[in-house]
């Protein structure tokens, strides 16, 4: 965890750590809107940080409520915003379905429209959505790409056209899977507390610079 290595790094707790990326989070945020963003999806908790300290994993809830209280967007959770149940404690994956009742309250404006990915897991995403094409009891060839893609937590959604990973791992982690096929994939060694807004637009500089093809 990129917080995790930052306090580490300056002899700080990883509370302090998490503290920084909830800073970072309301500065990258405020970027965002300045620079004109649709969509902006952060992922603050995975399945598998349940596995964490519980010091850590305290962390990690207070960095993913922090964008609930941005303003001038609206909030949209990929991955169960309420539940509290650990996947050891007998939480099913329909546990991490979206839901908006969970969402936080709406900051009334539409100028942004930010995403918590949190207690979210790519592959789990994939397998509940098998799971709901199941459910609707469509035939074989009534499945295709827009199906499955309704059936995700991000339905109605965009994919994203850039995915940025921060401290300097080179993977997505799980994150949006079938949603990244085409994104432009960005890495770099910068640790999220120190992502600011001169990195963000390094990333969209890095971005625009590349021919899109989207395999063809």
């Amino acid at each position: 965890m990129a917080q995790s290595r930052w306090a580490a790094a300056r002899g700080l707790t990883e509370m302090e750590g998490h503290a920084a990326g909830v800073e970072g989070i309301r500065e990258i945020i405020r970027h965002a809107v300045r620079r004109g963003i649709d969509v902006l999806s952060l992922y603050a908790f995975s399945r598998e940080n349940w596995a964490r300290s519980d010091e850590e994993v305290s962390g990690l809830f207070i960095a993913a409520r922090a964008g609930y209280s941005q303003r001038d967007r609206r909030t949209q959770v990929p991955g169960s915003a309420c539940s509290s149940a650990r996947p050891d404690g007998g939480a099913s994956s329909r546990d991490s379905s979206v839901d908006p009742g969970c969402a936080g309250r709406d900051g009334g404006g539409e100028r942004l429209q930010l995403n918590i990915a949190f207690n979210y897991s790519g592959r789990t995403e994939l397998v509940d959505a098998a799971r709901k094409v199941v459910e609707m009891g469509l035939r074989p060839d009534e499945i295709d790409e827009d199906v499955m893609a309704a059936a995700m937590y991000t339905a109605g959604l965009p994919d994203p056209d850039m995915v940025i990973r921060t401290g300097g791992d080179e993977r997505l982690s799980n994150f949006l899977i079938w949603q990244s096929a085409y994104a432009e994939i960005v890495f770099t060694p910068t640790l999220w507390p120190d992502f600011g807004p001169a990195e963000l637009d390094a990333a969209i500089v890095e971005f625009a610079s590349r021919q899109r093809r989207f395999g063809r």
